[in-house]
Formats: C-alpha cells, structure tokens, sequence
C-alpha cells in the first residue's frame, strides 16, 4: 500500500475478554460496509486494527513491539500498511502513542471505534488523528447490522464499571457503568438468530449490573431480558459473562432455575480467598459471603458449573493468605477457571503499594494454583463421562474431520463425525481429558 492511498484490505488482532473479541467484530463490520474486506491468511493487510487490552502484563510496551512487527513486515514486503490502535490502550495513552510510533495513523478507544470510517479516510489523506471520547452508548446506534454470524454470537449489553478494583483499569477505559436499552438489544438479538446464531452469550465488563425498562415500561435487571430472548424460538442457548458478586440479584439466581435455555455455567470472579486481601483490592465480599453466594446458585440449578478469576500475589499478600485461596479453590471446585500474577496498572492504587510480592514468589503460588485448578477442571471432565446432552457445533477441530462443540456446561467436545457447523447434537460424553471430552453423536437433537 503506497502512502494516501485507501486501503482495500484489513485484519483486526484483538487481544484479551470477550468483550474485545466484540468489537473487533464489530469495527470489521464496519471496515466491510466501506468496502474494504478481510485480508486472506497468510497475506499482509493494508490496515491492521491493534485491538489492545490493557489487563494484559506489560500491555503498554507489546502494543509498541507488535507496531514494530507490523512495520518491519510491511517494509519487507515493499509496502506501509496503515495501522491503527484500538481498545483499553488507545483510550490510555492516546496521544502518546501518536508520538512515538509514526507509522500509527490511528488511535481510537473502545467507546469511539464507530468512527473508525471517518479515522480511516483522514488516513488516507495523510492526516493523524486520536478519538479517545466517551459518549455513552453512541456507538451502537451508528454501527452497522452483524453481518455474518457463527452457531454462537457475542451481544454486548453493558459496558463500564464503577467498582473501582485497586488493581484494575476498566474503570479509566471503559468508563462509568452503562446499560444498553432494552429494545435495542431484543431487536439486535432477533437479528443474530435471523442470521443463523443458535446461542448469544450476553457480554459486560459486570454484565448483571444491566437494568433497563422492558416493553412493557417495567423496571428489569438482567433476569428480564433472558427471560425476553428466551422467548425468541430458534436461540437455543443463552450465556452471560462476566458478573460481579456484588450485582447478583434474587431474580438472576432464580433465572437459573426457571429458564431452560440459560445455560449451567457460571463465571463468577472472587479473586482471592483472603478477606483482607478482597478487602485491599476494594472488592465487596468476604470469602464466606461468595461460597454462600454459590450455594444458592446450586440450590437452584445442582448441576451448575463455577468458573472464577483469581490473581495471586497482590501486595501485601502473605503465604498463609495464599492458602486461604488454596482452601477456597477446594471448596468450590470450579469447572473452569483463569488465574494471573498481580502486576500493576499505571494509576491504579494498587501499582503503588507497599510490600510488592517478589515475582519468583508469585510464580509459585501461581504453579500450586493452576495445578489446584487444572485437578478440579479434570475432575469435573470425568464426572462428566456417562451423560447425554446437547452439544452445539462450532468449528472444525484439529484433525482431519473432527468437529468441535460446546456442552452446556462450556465444554469442548470433540466428534470423529460428520457434522456442520451450526448442528445441534445429541451426544453422549464418553472419554475425558483435562480440558475436552470426547462425544458420540447419539442422534441430531430437536430441542
């Protein structure tokens, strides 16, 4: 691509949540409806979307190096591909990014990437530009319909957070909590299924603190709005991630028990089994309130699977707070879970405090961790073999005609099959491994 001309090429690299994975989607969609496609594998694009996520380790200094990467394969290649950073570290550093990487034409964060056309056709004129505002939900409105559709959609509802975590930035990035209305998100839901999805997972940096006005004028949280997609006759799976304690209502937990498309799966961060350390990290519950918390949840769904975050090492922490993580992680016995050593984000409380963990002391606790978790990941796999369910497929798996699906407990299943994407089987699970099954297809479900 020669300087001021406009690309005819993109590929969008997202990093980090589910949320990212989102709105790449989405700035794809929009790059496609000014008629620039995706580039074909393997071939350098004319505009590469950085999609940053900034919870990421040393997230700041691999945005850097990923630009030099870019740049070096482009002048290899003869060409200079228009760049563009996106997400939780454009809006972070914004203009500092402009300053020290001239081959950036962009720097948009995730509340303004709808207008990455605009951003875009001032690129091509040779013009820089940084769009770091925050305008609450303006975005959605000006994207353009989903244009294509997997078996399984993402469907952002809320976005923000005003937990204010001592450790976490998505309060500075993402900005204040929002929710999406109501209307708005039925009538995008019944878009995804008219376009082939089968399963909408609800997305929001603390998604069960969406709330609106249903269509009938009546105050809902998040329970009301499964309740609304369920009722939609072809979604035949609902999801939500990620949640916070402190937002789980009556009506949500009982959800679970009265609303069969929502599927036994649970994502439910507690971060540390300690009381001072939530304490110190500004998280509002103890260690007994969240098991209690589950407790419920398993009352009314008994097959329900736990998934949770943890970090290790936050400052302060001491071995025996460390255990008391340990004898939570028993407690629970999660399905799935993702774990991280604490490291600071620039401007968080945390970055600054004293009695900093040595890193060879978090590498430790977090190889006990992971080896407790990857125990009950396996344990709940092999507790697993024997049942019959329904299993949506995906995508291809790795060898020659295998196909991937997804129990409704956030499985991957595994067929030697002939099966397409966008099937709905029923299987029984028959081997386990640590993180898959293996499935035998009993019969092409109807339900």
């Amino acid at each position: 691509m020669k300087s001021n001309d406009s690309p005819k090429t993109y590929r969008v690299k997202s990093f980090g949540c589910q949320m990212n994975v989102y709105d790449g989607e989405r700035m794809g969609e929009l790059l496609e409806a000014k008629g620039i496609t995706p580039a074909a594998e393997g071939e350098d694009a004319d505009l590469v979307v950085l999609n940053t996520c900034h919870i990421r380790e040393k997230a700041t200094e691999k945005v850097y190096s990923d630009i030099g990467r870019i740049e070096k394969s482009g002048r290899e290649a003869g060409k200079k591909p228009m760049i563009a950073v996106a997400g939780c570290v454009a809006q972070a550093e914004g203009e500092e990014i402009i300053k020290r990487s001239p081959g950036v034409g962009m720097v948009v964060g995730p509340q303004a990437y709808h207008r990455l056309g605009d951003m875009v056709d001032r690129a091509a004129k040779g013009e820089r530009s940084t769009d770091t505002d925050m305008p609450e939900n303006a975005k959605f409105g000006a994207l353009p319909a989903r244009r294509r559709v997997s078996p399984t959609a993402f469907l952002t509802v809320q976005e923000g957070c005003d937990k204010f975590c001592t450790y976490c930035v998505v309060p500075y990035t993402r900005g204040a909590e929002i929710s999406r209305p109501y209307n708005d998100l039925v009538e995008e839901a019944k878009r995804l299924v008219d376009a082939g999805a089968r399963e909408i997972t609800l997305l929001g940096q603390n998604v069960n603190a969406w709330n609106g006005e249903d269509g009938k004028g009546r105050s809902v949280g998040l329970e009301g709005l499964i309740h609304a997609l369920a009722a939609l006759p072809d979604l035949k799976r609902i999801r939500y991630t990620t949640s916070h304690p402190n937002d789980m209502t009556d009506a949500l937990i009982a959800a679970h028990g009265e609303v069969d498309k929502l599927m036994p799966y649970l994502h439910l961060p507690v971060q540390s089994g300690s009381d001072r350390v939530l304490k110190a990290m500004n998280r509002s519950h103890t260690a007994e309130s969240y098991l209690k918390l589950l407790d419920r949840f398993r009352e009314v769904r008994p097959d329900i699977a736990l998934s949770g975050d943890f970090i290790v090492g936050f400052p302060g922490e001491t071995d025996a707070e460390f255990e008391e993580t340990l004898q939570i992680v028993d407690a629970v016995g999660y399905a799935s879970a993702f774990s991280f050593k604490y490291s600071p984000r620039p401007g968080t409380p945390a970055a600054s405090m004293e009695n900093q963990v040595p890193m060879e002391v978090m590498d430790g606790r977090l190889q006990r961790l992971q080896a407790h978790l990857s125990r009950d990941q396996y344990a709940f796999n092999q507790a697993s073999v024997g049942k019959t369910c329904d299993v949506l497929i995906e995508r291809k798996g790795r060898r020659p005609g295998q196909m991937l699906g997804k129990s409704p407990w956030l499985q991957s299943v595994f067929f030697d099959s002939k099966l397409q994407i966008g099937d709905m089987v029923r299987a029984e699970l028959v081997q386990a491994g640590p993180s898959s099954l293996q499935g035998r297809v009993l019969e092409m479900a109807t339900a």
